[in-house]
């Protein structure tokens, strides 16, 4: 009889362990990584900055299978960007340029003007899928509560300010402060898989003198979860290798 009564206790004592380690950020970490372990995804990134904002960019397609490509389509303003991403090696491609390697197209022109091009290639050197970037969005939150259909929570101060921060300039220049940041998150979890995440910024964020606030909220969703076909043009395919 004792023989069949520990293995019981033992069960007992670990599922109620799990259910101790359970908590709202862990099942969005979970979903997060159940999405990043299927063979491939798509979804749709959309930004809304407001009307008195001058970064204003349009959605964004993405694709991604697990082990290989991640494609990207942008659109900023009247002009449309590709990428392509294959672990640390990464291709974009631009109407003044072709198909440059993130390197290529991360340099510095010369012309002192706005260049697009560079600004997403330094953007995508450190892109994140989103089953990825959900996973650290939720780190980034002080603690998650159900709320209607959602698990949804404020930010750290630290973790609105990682977010609200871009990437340095090359050749020395001073990174961006910023201030009076916060935030919040929400997550979708659908069939154990994250479907959807939504996270909201405001601060003022202070570049070479200039102080710019921002309010932004951008949304993910996820579709075509292993139904996604991604294709790469040979010209990308070059850059890459």
């Amino acid at each position: 009889m004792k023989r069949h009564i520990l293995p019981g206790l033992m069960a007992l004592l670990a599922g109620s362990l799990m259910a101790a380690d359970s908590s709202p950020k862990a099942d969005v970490k979970n979903a997060a990584a159940a999405l990043g372990s299927q063979t491939n995804y798509s979804w749709r990134t959309t930004v809304e900055a407001g009307n008195t904002s001058r970064f204003r960019p349009g959605p964004t397609e993405g694709k991604t299978e697990k082990g290989g490509y991640t494609t990207l389509l942008m659109s900023f303003n009247d002009n449309t960007s590709e990428a392509v991403l294959k672990g640390t090696n990464g291709a974009i491609k631009t109407p003044d340029n072709g198909w440059q390697t993130l390197a290529e197209a991360a340099q510095d022109n010369g012309g002192g003007g706005p260049n697009p091009g560079m600004f997403l290639a330094r953007m995508l050197q450190n892109y994140k899928a989103p089953a990825v970037e959900a996973a650290d969005l939720a780190d980034k939150t002080k603690e998650l509560k159900a709320g209607g259909d959602a698990l949804a929570g404020d930010l750290t101060e630290d973790g609105a300010k990682a977010l609200l921060t871009f990437r340095s300039r090359a050749g020395g220049g001073e990174p961006p402060t910023v201030s009076n940041a916060k935030g919040s998150a929400k997550f979708w979890i659908k069939d154990g898989k994250l479907a959807k995440f939504q996270f909201h910024l405001q601060g003022t964020v202070s570049f070479n003198g200039n102080d710019r606030d921002v309010d932004r909220t951008t949304t993910v969703e996820i579709k075509n979860v292993n139904s996604t076909k991604i294709e790469v043009p040979d010209e990308a395919k070059k850059k890459l290798e």
